[in-house]
This record gives C-alpha cells, sequence and structure tokens, in this order.
C-alpha cells in the first residue's frame, strides 16, 4: 500500500510505491509534449537493462478526482547507507521525469518531503539545464533548504527548421545537387533502398541492422564498444525492451539505407510533439566516400518536415557536421545533485567543489 505524506492537507498527497508506479504513464499524458515519452515502460526498460529493478520505487503526488501531478520514479545508487538515489532512465536524450505542465509549487514540495524522509542525496541527470521537470524541482528544493549542485556535462545543439526555412530554400539548391552527385556514384555499389521504420515495424531482424551498421563503423574501431546504441554489448537492450510500449514504439524512428541488400547507414531518433531528438546515426565506413549518412539524414529531414517536425535537438557530440546542416548551440547539459535539508546539505556545500569539477 502507497506510505501518504504524514499530516499532510487532503489534496496535493504524496505516496510512495514500490516499482513502477501507473501514475508514471497518467503523468506523462499531462506532461509537456517534449516530456511525453516519459511513459513507465521508459523506465522499467532503464531498469531492466541498466539494473535497479528489484528496489525501484515511486513518489507519485496525487490531485483530487484521482488525477497526478507528479511521477518520480527512484532507483537506489551507491552504498546502503548513503541513502541515495537516482532517476532512472537512458542517456539519451536525457533523464527527467513526468511532471504536469501545470503542476504547483505545493504539489512539488509535498514529493520533496516525502523523499527528503528517507533519502539524503538524489541524483537528476544528465539533463537540460533548462528542463521544465528538473528546473522546476530545483527551484522549490532550494526554497525548502535543499542544497542543489550543478556539473557542467556537454553543450547540446538544436536545428530550428522553421526560421532555417524563412530564411530560404532549405536545404540549400547546391546541397542538393552534392547529394544528387553522391547519390548516383553510391548506386554504383548497387540499388539504393530507402526505408523508415516505427511503430509496429520494429523486429529482432531491424535491431540486429542497426547493430551490423555500428559493429562496422568509427564506434567499433576508436571504442570498445560500450557506447554503441544497438550491439548487445552496448545498449541494444534497452531499445528493444522500449518497444513493448507501443507508445513508445510509435514515437521511435529510424532511417536506414541498404545497398544492394546490405544495411549500410541508419539515423535513429525519438519523435515527440513536433521535435526529433536526434539519437544515433552510422554508417559502414566502405562507403565512406559518398558520404551515406549525410545522404540519409537529409531525406530524413525532407521526411521529419512533412511530418510536421520543426525542431531537432542534437544533444551533446560532434558540432561539425551539425553546424554545417544549420544546427546553433543550444541548452547546457547538466547533472543534478539534490541533497536533502540539515548535514546532507552542508557537506553539499563544503564537498561541493568536487561535485563540479567532476563534469565535463
Amino acid at each position: 500500500m502507497p506510505e501518504a505524506l504524514a499530516g499532510a492537507a487532503p489534496y496535493p498527497v504524496a505516496e510512495r510505491t514500490r516499482g513502477l508506479a501507473p501514475t508514471i504513464d497518467a503523468v506523462a499524458r499531462v506532461a509537456p509534449n517534449t516530456h511525453r515519452f516519459l511513459r513507465r515502460g521508459w523506465f522499467a526498460a532503464s531498469l531492466a537493462r541498466y539494473g535497479g529493478d528489484d528496489e525501484a520505487s515511486t513518489i507519485s503526488v496525487v490531485r483530487a478526482c484521482d488525477g497526478a501531478a507528479l511521477a518520480l520514479p527512484l532507483a537506489p545508487i551507491g552504498p546502503r547507507w548513503l541513502r541515495a538515489a537516482a532517476v532512472p532512465g537512458c542517456y539519451w536524450p536525457f533523464r527527467s521525469f513526468p511532471l504536469a505542465s501545470d503542476a504547483r509549487d505545493d504539489e512539488l514540495a509535498a514529493a520533496l518531503t516525502l523523499l527528503a524522509a528517507d533519502t539524503r542525496l538524489l541524483r537528476i541527470g544528465p539533463v537540460y539545464a533548462d528542463d521544465p521537470a528538473a528546473a522546476r524541482l530545483r527551484s522549490v528544493a532550494e526554497a525548502a533548504g535543499w542544497r542543489v549542485l550543478s556539473r557542467h556535462i556537454a553543450t547540446s545543439y538544436l536545428l530550428d527548421i522553421e526560421a532555417a526555412r524563412g530564411e530560404g530554400a532549405w536545404p540549400r539548391n547546391s546541397t542538393l545537387r552534392k547529394n544528387r552527385f553522391h547519390e548516383k556514384h553510391l548506386g554504383e555499389h548497387g540499388a539504393l533502398e530507402w526505408r523508415f521504420v516505427s511503430g509496429a515495424d520494429w523486429t529482432p531482424e531491424i535491431f540486429d541492422d542497426l547493430a551490423v551498421i555500428e559493429e562496422k563503423s568509427w564506434i567499433a574501431e576508436r571504442t570498445d564498444g560500450a557506447d554503441a546504441k544497438f550491439t548487445r554489448a552496448g545498449h541494444g537492450g534497452f531499445w528493444r525492451a522500449a518497444t513493448e510500449d507501443p507508445e513508445l514504439a510509435e514515437a521511435m524512428w529510424a532511417a536506414i539505407l541498404y545497398v544492394d541488400g546490405r544495411p549500410a547507414a541508419f539515423s535513429f531518433d525519438l519523435n515527440q510533439g513536433r521535435t526529433k531528438y536526434a539519437i544515433a546515426n552510422s554508417y559502414d565506413p566502405v562507403f565512406a566516400k559518398h558520404s551515406p549518412g549525410k545522404l540519409l539524414y537529409y531525406r530524413n529531414l525532407m521526411r521529419g518536415i512533412e511530418d510536421g517536425l520543426t525542431r531537432v535537438d542534437w544533444g551533446a557530440g560532434d558540432s561539425g557536421y551539425k553546424r554545417v546542416i544549420g544546427a546553433e548551440q543550444g541548452p547546457e547539459i547538466v547533472d543534478l545533485l539534490f541533497a536533502a535539508p540539515g548535514l546532507p546539505a552542508v557537506l553539499a556545500q563544503v564537498f561541493g567543489g568536487i561535485w563540479r569539477r567532476s563534469g565535463n
């Protein structure tokens, strides 16, 4: 049974449940469009791939008429005596939690009061510095005596498609001519097939094709492969598990290029409202001379425009090709550490420099 916040007014009521509560989906449905992928299935996929399922819990803030304003999934981190927790999730595009667009400060405060009863430290991140849920929680927490430490992780890059098209033809005619040139010569390797995948199209074979491309790419050549998105040794288990939620499967989007039947390049995104989160892209270097990744991504963007997308969030990483396409610097990506009022907050103030310096 949920633990109601002792002494609370009838509403809002903060309660903690074991595991991932159904309120997560209820709140995700009334969160900003950009955050509606933060569903129960998203967090379940994270716990299944990265661990923590046995001790996970959820703090929910319930309104009258069975409504919910906030759902804060938690997984313990570090030694038990530390009493620390983190919001689980995948790094891409960020680790946040569902918060109703009209959530009130007293609803956030109720969640923090219940959290402080048995949690000294809470990590939320990496997340954007202007994330509507994390930023609101930070503001209310600091007013209530929590100490919130922030460390820099990276800078994000955003492409405003509407603004780019408002300044003239986009993509430029010169870009389209170059793409046609490369596409013609790429076709000399075999028939080209451009495929778009989402929703019910996700199959184990499609994930295998994405993994094959990654295993031939620079990721396998220059790294240990742990950061690969779709291989068994990388994060493939997360994305396969996420498709068990039909709404997440519909949001997950891949553009794949096949050359003579062989998977040659992919772009993988998460589409939310009018925003496309660009999660990963890769290609087989045997075709590098003909820029298969660039060709595929321009096709992907044009398809996105047809579907009503107006912004591409590229997150962090190599800014070179992103700037060429037209992306500009976006919000800072940060890692937040919330220290509860009292001794944890005092210690966080004393040793906060260690946390800040441990960022990138």
